[in-house]
């Protein structure tokens, strides 16, 4: 039997969330219009919000910790947030509050600390970005022995006994990203996996997709491809622009570009793109990277919709603390390829 959430009534009545909400719990105004749609609704699903209130473990608040990078210091975890608060606005009625604690994504130091904060006996649960793979293992490991529930989006994590994730399949997306690459140039190309500005060597994100893009051109039975990887990487944002520069200005053969991360706007502002057959490809709908899409200069933005992976890992986490409800170890979502033409639809969403 489908469990109703409160989104889910409010869009079968045709009224607001916070209508639904006041018409259960019986507070608050609600017009007589509203009120007979959301009645209708609640007996036609047969919603009986005693059995979910006896299902809760006794009734008590639930808070979860956020623990991910601060969207201030890495604009491509700000959709996370909106997704995030949408969860907890709708798991709210039950007694679900959330914390944020965010990290430093560029300092695994930053995550040591902020993730002691994480283990406060407080927090029934963690939803956790793990960018870092080995302190990450040793965070959920600390989980475990807590026995605090936990969650992970955006990165899987290799070697890891025991976890719970939503998100995509990482080396697939390589392969995509590869399959894009070679419709593109067709044969004999000069092609470069960049990684910009992270640390590779604990970045298993990175390495997944490097690890889909490599097996693709190794399937591959006609047609000559280069494949070389480059680790682009500074500690001053101006210095980093020179480095992106320098490999660009003394890597004239390279016509095929796959950056493994949403800082790909960072190559194609310097990338001329009269270079002869080129094909630009990288990740993640922010602002700077669409206007570059819009412009020519990057061919496929792949979409990893961190929005929707953030709210799922709430909603996964919450769906268990409240209901019990057995959650299957992988979730992937979807891996959309988005370029010139279709970009506005994802906007919109």
């Amino acid at each position: 039997m489908k469990k109703y959430t409160i989104k889910d009534i409010a869009e079968l009545a045709g009224v607001s969330k916070g209508t639904v909400d006041r018409v259960i719990h019986k507070r608050g105004k609600v017009s007589e219009a509203a009120l007979k749609k959301v009645e209708n609704i609640l007996k036609d699903i047969d919603y009986q919000p005693n059995l979910i209130a006896r299902s809760l473990k006794n009734n008590k608040n639930i808070l979860l910790c956020i623990l991910m990078p601060d969207p201030k210091i890495d604009p491509y975890w700000k959709p996370c947030i909106e997704g995030i608060d949408e969860a907890s606005h709708e798991f709210s009625p039950f007694g679900v509050t959330i914390r944020y604690v965010y990290f430093n994504p560029f300092n695994k130091d930053s995550f040591v600390t902020q993730s002691q904060l994480a283990l406060d006996p407080s927090f029934d649960g963690v939803l956790l970005a793990p960018l870092f793979q080995k302190e990450s293992i040793t965070f959920i490991e600390a989980c475990e022995k807590q026995e605090k529930p936990y969650f992970l989006f955006n990165n899987d994590l290799k070697d890891a006994d025991s976890q719970n994730f939503i998100g995509q399949d990482l080396f697939q997306s390589g392969r995509i990203g590869a399959k894009l690459i070679h419709s593109t140039l067709k044969d004999n190309a000069e092609v470069a996996i960049i990684h910009i500005d992270e640390i590779f060597k604990n970045a298993t994100h990175m390495q997944e997709k490097e690890r889909g893009f490599r097996s693709y051109f190794n399937e591959l039975e006609n047609g000559h491809f280069n494949i070389r990887a480059y680790k682009l990487k500074h500690r001053n944002a101006n210095n980093l622009k020179k480095t992106i520069k320098y490999f660009i200005d003394t890597h004239p053969e390279i016509n095929g570009f796959f950056v493994t991360n949403s800082k790909i706007n960072l190559l194609a502002a310097l990338l001329n793109k009269n270079r002869e057959r080129t094909c630009v490809v990288g990740y993640d709908l922010l602002p700077e990277n669409l206007h570059f899409l819009k412009t020519g200069v990057i061919d496929y933005l792949i979409h990893q919709n961190p929005r929707q992976q953030a709210y799922l890992g709430v909603t996964f986490l919450s769906d268990y603390l409240l209901f019990n409800k057995v959650i299957p170890n992988k979730n992937l979502i979807p891996i959309d390829i988005v370029n010139s033409e279709n970009f506005m639809g994802y906007i919109k969403r």
